[in-house]
């Protein structure tokens, strides 16, 4: 069995890969939530639907996140009567989040709407949220004041300087049920080539689940979102910098030390394969930039060849 730790467009992509070389039903991938968020009365998740999506094959492939050939006549009626709309849910996305919403309040976990959404999409591999409480990532401005996370990185772009980030909620937040025993069970547990900070950050927050990789180090593998210093998508490196470390593989590295058994850097980045290992962990190289899925499908197979115990 394999578990990986994902959140966005990366994670979603790499599961591609790894559902093309291994039983789908031997994968569980466990979704950080810390980006959920309500917008129009409607709890959107994400992280969570982009990983969906994406598995389905129904992924916008301009984007990498919501449903490819949308429309978007329900916000050009929200624009009309001068609702918020910097945050765009196409028309047939909205079905999932008035569904994921009806279920929430009926009285249903968030893990149970999880495992619905998968069954409907057809999904073979088992979805898990990261819990089913209430973790909120919140970010803390240099020019002042604190922001939800998709405040930061959708109105604003992620374009303005972070001094901190904290994780509402996820001193007293649970694993959802079947994390911890996806993590012990795991044969090889994969960090997805996601943001550190604000995509995985949330998981490790959730008491129980960082300790468990902490325990089981040796079979943890990570993918580095940081290619040739730059990340693929988002603010990766630019958070890395404003938080002290750095914009490169080995920032990644040290980010990750105590979590971490071995690390999986793009070729781009071979010459700085010694200060990773100095870091104490083994450092694969590889292609890590999914072009295509038969590129993602190539970075599964090196990610399970890299953990020893496999």
């Amino acid at each position: 069995m394999i578990a990986v730790l994902a959140g966005g467009v990366g994670a979603a992509r790499f599961l591609v890969g790894l559902v093309g070389v291994v039983e789908p039903g031997e994968i569980t991938a466990i979704v950080n939530t810390a980006d959920d968020t309500v917008l129009h009365g409607l709890h959107v998740s994400p992280d969570l639907d982009t990983v969906t999506y994406t598995l389905a094959g129904a992924v916008n492939p301009a984007t990498g996140w919501g449903l490819v050939g949308e429309s978007f006549a329900a916000m050009d009626a929200l624009d009309r009567y001068g609702a918020p709309t910097w945050f765009r849910l196409g028309d047939r996305d909205l079905g999932t989040h008035l569904y994921r919403t009806g279920r929430l309040a009926a009285g249903a976990h968030l893990s149970d709407v999880v495992a619905e959404v998968a069954a409907a999409w057809g999904l073979g591999l088992r979805l898990l949220p990261m819990s089913d409480d209430r973790v909120r990532t919140r970010l803390e401005l240099v020019e002042g004041g604190e922001v939800a996370f998709q405040e930061y990185f959708v109105h604003l772009r992620h374009s303005v300087p972070v001094r901190r980030v904290r994780f509402e909620g996820a001193e007293s937040a649970r694993p959802a049920p079947g994390v911890l025993e996806a993590l012990a069970e795991a044969e090889t547990i994969v960090v997805a080539p996601s943001n550190p900070i604000v995509s995985i950050g949330p998981i490790l927050a959730v008491p129980g689940i960082a300790e468990m990789l902490e325990s089981r180090r040796e079979r943890v593998v990570a993918i580095s979102p940081i290619v040739g210093g730059t990340a693929l998508k988002g603010p990766a490196g630019r958070l890395l910098v404003e938080l002290g470390g750095e914009s490169s593989v080995v920032g990644v590295a040290r980010h990750l030390q105590a979590r971490i058994g071995t690390l999986v850097i793009d070729e781009a980045d071979r010459g700085l394969a010694p200060e990773v290992e100095a870091l104490g962990m083994r450092c694969l190289v590889t292609a890590t930039v999914m072009g295509t899925p038969e590129v993602a499908a190539d970075l599964a197979r090196a990610v399970l060849a890299a953990s020893p115990l496999r």
